[in-house]
């Protein structure tokens, strides 16, 4: 890899510490290869960063990155599980074959996902990186009385945005510094082991909370959480991809309990009692959320886009309405008790305008309908498809990519469910289960906990379903389905997956610009 010059304007506007994530224009990244000369307006250490707002500045940039999180990341995580499809319309969403080809795991190396989504990943993922290196060096020259503090978080950061190359790839090259200069990868165990001794280093040093006007900027509770879900999948990231498939690492279920234990018992956070609330356009105030990326209304381009891109073309007036694409699976929707509250997530039915709570039209006048099956994904009609709508449109924001809802990483909720899998894999699935009630009992009135005396097995089973339910669409189901042994089983459209993609590709664009990286198994 190559680390990146980055460039300001001439003059760096103001930055107050509420709009910290909010500022990526100030901060513009250029890929670069053969460095031979630094140019004038490059910021260095030496240059720039002299004072608080431009300190502040360079740390907001390494947050700006986590937006790309809800673009190709998202994309991928999502469009490979059995959660979500997109499906062909027509003219609209085919794109050379792209997301069906996602959906059937049909990537390489050189194919139009890799080189659009999953070269996406790659890029946006070290972008971050290297920003967080640049401040890293900056802040450790500058020192003063808040560096110790700023530094962790840089480095939590950093940490993050390695564990979802190491999620992705596997093994990546690791950069630590500001040195340009083409890196070999390092093994995925070894990405492990970095990424864990960081979150253990900066932990202590993050606050546990923040003022509001430091809306989501990291806690300590933030790198528990992170680490807590890196025990949850120890069995993969430590071990090793062949074309063969996976095999397995050394387990860390008890880890992953204390960690988990370590943010339920912070006090810091409560299950909001309104599931929706950590999802909504105000969900800024949620007592539940741990790590989001947080989103903004206020300027164009700073939110996230969801409803634009599942909603029907005529359901929201905004930026010329929607775009119709994202489907939910039906299996997955299918598979939500009638009576659990999480389900009213999806929209499926007579619909009805977003903007003037009538009903609404399709494209030919006809009233819209959205069916709970694709009967085509080749050929699907405009109104096919069960849509997902987790995170409800704000109707007055200022263009389709400018939704304010925050997008949560890690909830308190979570910390629940990944301390009931370790117990259970530990063997006390009475204990378990009583995890996973406490997460159940807001969605279900009367309540409908799960019983107890149930076989591991069986209790394995519920805690993956438990988990489809909470976080669908919040980009954990393939790690899940990775987790459970199910990521490579027969899908309706194609034979049964090669196991090896498991791992994505590492994009041929990148092979190229770097030759000492070499490709994952089986690609």
């Amino acid at each position: 890899m190559t680390l990146m010059t980055i460039r300001l304007p001439r003059s760096i506007r103001r930055v107050t510490t509420s709009a910290l994530l909010f500022v990526p224009a100030s901060m513009i990244f250029y890929g670069c290869t053969n460095l031979t000369e630094v140019p004038k307006d490059a910021l260095t250490p030496v240059n720039a960063f002299h004072t608080p707002t431009e300190v502040l500045s360079g740390v907001a940039s390494v947050y700006a990155g986590l937006r790309g999180a809800t673009q190709d990341y998202f994309n991928v995580t999502e469009v490979t599980t059995d959660e979500i499809i997109v499906p062909t319309r027509g003219q609209d969403w085919y794109d050379n074959g792209r997301w069906l080809e996602i959906f059937k795991h049909g990537y390489n190396p050189n194919s139009g996902s890799a080189l659009a989504d999953i070269n996406g990943v790659w890029n946006t993922q070290f972008s971050g990186i290297a920003r967080a290196n640049l401040m890293i060096d900056v802040i450790t020259k500058a020192g003063g009385p808040t560096a110790p503090q700023t530094l962790a978080e840089l480095r939590t950061l950093r940490a993050w945005y390695y564990y979802m190359l190491m999620d992705f790839f596997g093994g990546v090259p690791l950069v630590t510094s500001t040195e340009v200069g083409a890196n070999p990868r390092v093994s995925r165990d070894s990405l492990f082991r970095f990424i864990e001794s960081e979150l253990i280093a900066t932990r202590a040093a993050l606050p546990a909370t923040r003022p509001a006007d430091q809306n989501g900027r990291l806690t300590s509770g933030a790198a528990d959480a992170i680490l807590a879900s890196l025990y949850l999948n120890a069995q993969v990231y430590s071990g090793t991809v062949t074309a063969a498939g996976l095999t397995k690492g050394t387990a860390r279920w008890q880890d992953a309990i204390t960690v988990a234990d370590r943010v339920i018992n912070s006090g810091q956070y409560v299950l909001e009692p309104n599931w929706t609330k950590n999802f909504s356009p105000d969900n800024h105030d949620s007592k539940e959320n741990i790590f989001y990326i947080a989103h903004s209304s206020t300027e164009v381009g700073l939110g996230e886009s969801f409803p634009m891109r599942t909603l029907h073309y005529n359901q929201l007036a905004l930026g010329g309405g929607p775009w119709n694409g994202f489907s939910s699976v039906s299996d997955t929707y299918r598979a939500f008790d009638p009576a659990d509250k999480r389900r009213a997530m999806f929209l499926v039915g007579p619909q009805n305008s977003f903007d003037t709570g009538l009903p609404a039209k399709d494209r030919q006048g006809n009233p819209l309908f959205f069916t709970d099956t694709i009967g085509n994904e080749t050929a699907a009609a405009e109104n096919e498809g069960v849509r997902f709508n987790k995170f409800t449109p704000l109707i007055t924001a200022p263009d389709g990519n400018s939704f304010p809802n925050n997008y949560p990483f890690f909830r308190l909720a979570e910390m629940y469910l990944i301390k009931a899998e370790a117990l259970n894999e530990l063997g006390q699935s009475d204990a378990a289960v009583a995890q996973v009630n406490l997460v159940r009992a807001r969605q279900f009135s009367p309540a409908k906990p799960l019983a107890t005396g149930q076989s591991q097995s069986a209790v394995r089973t519920a805690i993956f379903s438990e988990r489809l339910f909470e976080f669908a669409t919040e980009g954990k189901r393939r790690q899940d389905m990775i987790r459970a042994g199910t990521f490579n089983a027969a899908r309706r459209f194609k034979p049964a997956d090669a196991a090896y993609k498991i791992l994505f590709p590492i994009p041929q664009t990148q092979l190229a610009s770097n030759p000492l990286l070499t490709q994952n198994p089986g690609y």
